[in-house]
């Protein structure tokens, strides 16, 4: 029988679970009560104004209902609003609030301080190659996510 370090599955997650911990102390540090995802969020709504929820879970890979959670947390917290899409009457656009933008500005010293840390056992090398085959992986696993990455057209 393998050994958890031989199996990807375990390996991933063990990433994913430093990658968190990372991430929640370097913000927190830094004086903000984000989350990974709220931050993914945050910076795609940024990205693309009058977004909706639905192509938000798409665009960050989340599922649609718990999009639903992320983003009332970040409306609670006075980071974006939800409003009447200029597009779709029964749809909810998402726009970034100037507190948002404030907050992604004075964040992003932190955000990037975690990625380094989430790295520094690797050279610069070993770090992009990391990052391309775990692109690599998930592009070939996408399909097979309950919530799949999608690419989406947004100036249709």
């Amino acid at each position: 029988m393998k050994d958890n370090n031989d199996m990807p599955g375990h390996l991933a997650r063990r990433f994913q679970q430093i990658a968190v911990a990372v991430f929640l102390a370097e913000v927190g540090e830094a004086g903000f009560d984000l989350t990974p995802v709220q931050y993914a969020a945050l910076a795609t709504i940024k990205a693309n104004p009058e977004l909706d929820q639905v192509t938000l879970a798409g665009l960050i890979a989340y599922d649609r209902t718990t999009i639903t959670g992320v983003v009332d947390r970040l409306v609670q917290k006075g980071l974006v609003e939800r409003r009447a899409s200029p597009r779709d009457r029964r749809a909810r656009a998402l726009e970034i609030t100037d507190e948002g933008r404030r907050t992604l500005r004075k964040i992003t010293p932190a955000v990037e301080s975690a990625q380094a840390i989430m790295l520094r056992g690797l050279s610069a090398r070993e770090g992009e190659e990391l990052m391309r085959l775990l692109r690599k992986a998930i592009a070939a696993g996408n399909e097979l996510s309950r919530a799949p990455l999608r690419e989406v057209d947004l100036k249709a």
